[in-house]
């Protein structure tokens, strides 16, 4: 995917670059457009999530748990379109993550959506069409 058209985005700190990197990969349908030392970016013709690894001295104050503390407590989610929820809610458990019960889901502008969180606990909106 080229950079010449500017994206919207994201960047999102990582304890675990890889198994974030996994479930944006596969839940969220996001490419790999870089991966090295450090950081991986993953994109859409619409977005571009970068996901950079926490400093060593951070990472060792962060405590990811199985399954993981969801954080809901920052301002911002993002917002990930993908083809169906339900098959996402089945994906999402063998990436570490999880999406929320079918009974959570609403209507949005003519899209159906549900929280999910990722391998770390960021909390991540799904949305798919109707």
């Amino acid at each position: 995917m080229s950079d010449a058209v500017a994206r919207a985005g994201a960047v999102l700190y990582a304890k675990d670059v890889a198994r974030v990197r996994a479930f944006y990969e596969r839940v969220g349908g996001l490419e790999v457009e870089e991966a090295a030392a450090g950081h991986v970016v993953l994109g859409s013709p619409a977005l571009q999530l970068v996901i950079v690894r926490v400093p060593d001295h951070v990472a060792a104050s962060i405590e990811i748990t199985t399954p993981p503390r969801v954080r809901s407590e920052t301002p911002i989610k993002l917002v990930l379109p993908v083809a169906s929820i339900h098959e996402a809610r089945a994906l999402a458990p063998a990436l570490g993550g999880e999406v929320a019960p079918a009974a959570r889901e609403w209507e949005f502008r003519g899209s159906r959506a549900c929280d999910a969180w990722d391998p770390e606990g960021n909390v991540v909106q799904l949305r798919a069409g109707r």
